[in-house]
């Protein structure tokens, strides 16, 4: 289990330092979206490992990747301010 969670640990900074790297505009500060890549990733192994038993390594990767994807989509803003126009007017 620990070599899984290290694992997940690692493949959230990974995928967080590929985020910064493509959207650096569009994310808030380096520090949070590295945490939030990596926490996202441990949590995602740890329910996943709960989910499928131990035993699937990869498995329990796949899904630590999968919602450390999800945790960084969150925090990503949009990319310039559109007006809208209200329903009333």
């Amino acid at each position: 289990m620990i070599w899984e969670a290290l694992g997940s640990v690692l493949l959230g900074l990974a995928l967080s330092w590929a985020a910064l790297h493509r959207l650096a505009h569009r994310l808030p500060p380096r520090r949070t979206v590295l945490a939030a890549g990596s926490l996202g990733a441990l949590f995602g192994a740890l329910v996943t490992h709960a989910a499928l038993g131990p035993g699937l390594v990869l498995g329990t990767l796949v899904g630590a990747v999968a919602v450390s994807a999800v945790v960084l989509s969150l925090l990503i803003r949009p990319a310039g301010r559109r007006l809208r126009r209200s329903a009333a007017a």
